[in-house]
C-alpha cells in the first residue's frame, strides 16, 4: 500500500448552539487506503463528514490535499476539490438509464451525447468489474449495483477521496462482496476511501486503518490488524477492560419457573435476520450492541413495526399471528420507539390527548374516550410519573425530553400491558428522569410486567435487567445472565469473544 499522504485534517472544531460537536480532531488518509471512521451514535462522524463534504463551515483548523492547503464551501466545491461521497440511501434517479445516472449534468448534455456516454458508461463499468450496461435502466438492478453506479460516477468524476457513508446496510453478503471488489479495486487504483459504519467485521475485513471518535474528539489512528475488535469496541464506549466493575445482578430477574410470555422462533422481518427470543413474566432482558447491531429493529419486528416476513410467535403459550402494531397492542405488547420526536409524541396535541392515544386506539376511534375519562387518566399518571406540566392541556411540544418521555411511558402503561418494550427510553434526558424511569421499570417487573430494555449506555442496562441478548452485525451473538453479567463480558462478546 501506498503511504503518500492524500488528505490531512488538523485541530477540526465544529460548534452548534449549545453544542461542541467536534474539538481538536485531527485525521489522515493515505493514498490507495481504506480508513475506517468509527464512533457510537453521537460521535462526530456525521459532522466530520459534513465539514469535509462542504455541507458545513468548520469553527476552526485546517484541511490540505495532496499538500496543499483548500478551503470547502461547498458540495460543488468539495467535488472540485476531487471529494465524492455515496451515501447510504441512494440519491440516483432509477428511472433514468445508468448512463443517464453517471454522466447527467455533464458538459454537452446528455440528449446530444447520449451514444458516446452510453458508449463510455460501459467502459467504465466494464474496467471497474460491475455488472450493470449503460443503456439499463438503473431500477431494474440490485441495491448494490446501485451503489457502485453512484461509485462509478464519482470515479469518473477524477474522485481523489471517496467517502462511503454505511453503504452495506441494505446489501446481502454476496453484494457486500462485490462492493468490497470494487472498493479494493479502487484502493489499487490509488484512490483514498473513507469508510463510515457500524459493522465491525466488515471493518476487519476491508480496511487498513481505523480512526476513533469519542464524543467529538479524536480517540486515536490504528493500523487495523494492530488494534483487536475488543480493543475497538473499548475504545468507541470509552472504558478499558481493567476499568470495568461488575455492577452485579438486578432483583428484576424472574425465576426460571416463571412462564413464558413472549416466544419467538426464526423470526424475520425485512430489517432483521432471524432470530430466536423468549421473554419470561416480570422478567426485564435487553437487547445490547453498538449501534447499527440489530437491536432496534429486532424489537420493532417483535412489535410488528416492521414488516414480519418469517417466523413463529406465541404468547402465553399460544401461537399467534402479529404483522400490526394493533396485533400486539392486542395481545398486551406496548412498544416506546427510539425517537420519540418522529414516532413517539404528537407536538401539537396535548399532554392529555398523547396519553390516551394508544388505548383509544385499542378501543377503535367509534368508541371515543369520554373527556371526563380522559383527564382522569392524564391526572392519575401526571402524579404517578411526576410529570412537570403546567396543565394536562399543556401541549406536549412545549414540555422538556425528560418530560415528554414520561407522557409516552404513561400513554402504555395506560392500556396495562404485559409485556413492555422500551427503546433507549432515558436518551436525551437528565440523570434524576433516568434513575426515575429505572426504578420504574424495576417496580413494573416486581409487578410481574415483562420488560425489554434497550440504551446505548451499558452500565444501565447491567443496572436494570437479569439477562442481555448481544447483537453485531444484526445476528445475536450471545446471551448474558448471572455471573456473565458485566460490561467487560458484554465487550468481548460484541467483539466476538476475544481475549
Amino acid at each position: 500500500m501506498q503511504e503518500e499522504c492524500l488528505l490531512k485534517l488538523r485541530g477540526i472544531d465544529k460548534y452548534f448552539p449549545g453544542v461542541r460537536a467536534l474539538h481538536n480532531v485531527d485525521f489522515t488518509l493515505r493514498k490507495g487506503e481504506i480508513h475506517a471512521l468509527m464512533g457510537e451514535n453521537g460521535a462526530g462522524k456525521s459532522t466530520l463528514i459534513k465539514i469535509l463534504t462542504g455541507v458545513y463551515q468548520m469553527d476552526d483548523g485546517s484541511i490540505t490535499i495532496d499538500g496543499e492547503a483548500v478551503s470547502i464551501h461547498s458540495p460543488q466545491d468539495a467535488q472540485n476539490k476531487g471529494i465524492s461521497t455515496v451515501y447510504q440511501e441512494i440519491t440516483l434517479c432509477p428511472n433514468l438509464t445508468v448512463a443517464e445516472n453517471m454522466f447527467i449534468g455533464r458538459e454537452g448534455g446528455l440528449l446530444v451525447n447520449q451514444k458516446e456516454y452510453k458508449r463510455k458508461a460501459d467502459e467504465q463499468l466494464q474496467s471497474l468489474g460491475i455488472p450493470a450496461r449503460g443503456g439499463q435502466q438503473l431500477g431494474s438492478c440490485s441495491l448494490a449495483v446501485q451503489q457502485m453506479v453512484a461509485i462509478a460516477r464519482a470515479v469518473d468524476m477524477k474522485c481523489k477521496v471517496l467517502i462511503l457513508d454505511e453503504p452495506t446496510s441494505s446489501l446481502d453478503d454476496k453484494e457486500v462482496n462485490m462492493l468490497f471488489s470494487l472498493m479494493r479495486d479502487l484502493k489499487a487504483k490509488g484512490v483514498g476511501i473513507i469508510f463510515v459504519t457500524h459493522f465491525l467485521e466488515q471493518v476487519y475485513e476491508v480496511s487498513d486503518r481505523i480512526t476513533v471518535l469519542r464524543n467529538g474528539e479524536l480517540v486515536g489512528e490504528y493500523l487495523t490488524k494492530d488494534l483487536p475488535q475488543v480493543q475497538l469496541v473499548a475504545r468507541m464506549m470509552g472504558k478499558e477492560l481493567d476499568e470495568l466493575g461488575d455492577f452485579g445482578e438486578t432483583d428484576s430477574a424472574a425465576g426460571s419457573d416463571s412462564p413464558v410470555f413472549y416466544e419467538a422462533s426464526g423470526l424475520v422481518s425485512e430489517e432483521t435476520n432471524p432470530f430466536d427470543f423468549t421473554i419470561r413474566k416480570g422478567e426485564v432482558n435487553g437487547f445490547t450492541g453498538l449501534l447499527g447491531s440489530g437491536r432496534s429493529e429486532s424489537v420493532r419486528a417483535i412489535f410488528g413495526a416492521d414488516k414480519v416476513t418469517g417466523g413463529t410467535v406465541k404468547v402465553n403459550g399460544e401461537e399467534v399471528k402479529i404483522s400490526r402494531p394493533v396485533d400486539a397492542m392486542k395481545k398486551g405488547i406496548a412498544y416506546l420507539a427510539e425517537d420519540r420526536k418522529r414516532d413517539g409524541i404528537i407536538a401539537d396535541l396535548s399532554v392529555r390527548e398523547n396519553i390516551i392515544l394508544a388505548l383509544q386506539v385499542m378501543n377503535g376511534f367509534f368508541k371515543p374516550i369520554s373527556r371526563s375519562e380522559s383527564e382522569a387518566f392524564a391526572d392519575e399518571y401526571i402524579k404517578a410519573l411526576n410529570i412537570k406540566t403546567a396543565s394536562s392541556e399543556t401541549p406536549i411540544g412545549s414540555l422538556s425530553g425528560g418530560n415528554q418521555q414520561k407522557v409516552i411511558l404513561a400513554r402504555w402503561l395506560l392500556t396495562h400491558p404485559d409485556y413492555l418494550i422500551l427503546d433507549e427510553p432515558t436518551r436525551g434526558i437528565d440523570v434524576g428522569t433516568k434513575l426515575e424511569i429505572q426504578k420504574l421499570v424495576l417496580q413494573l417487573a416486581r409487578d410481574g410486567v415483562s420488560v425489554t430494555f434497550i440504551s446505548s449506555e451499558v452500565e444501565e442496562m447491567l443496572r436494570t435487567c437479569s439477562r442481555l441478548i448481544v447483537m453485531r452485525d444484526r445476528h445475536i451473538v450471545g446471551e448474558l445472565k448471572g455471573e456473565d453479567l458485566n460490561q467487560a463480558q458484554v465487550m468481548k462478546t460484541i467483539a466476538g469473544g476475544e481475549a
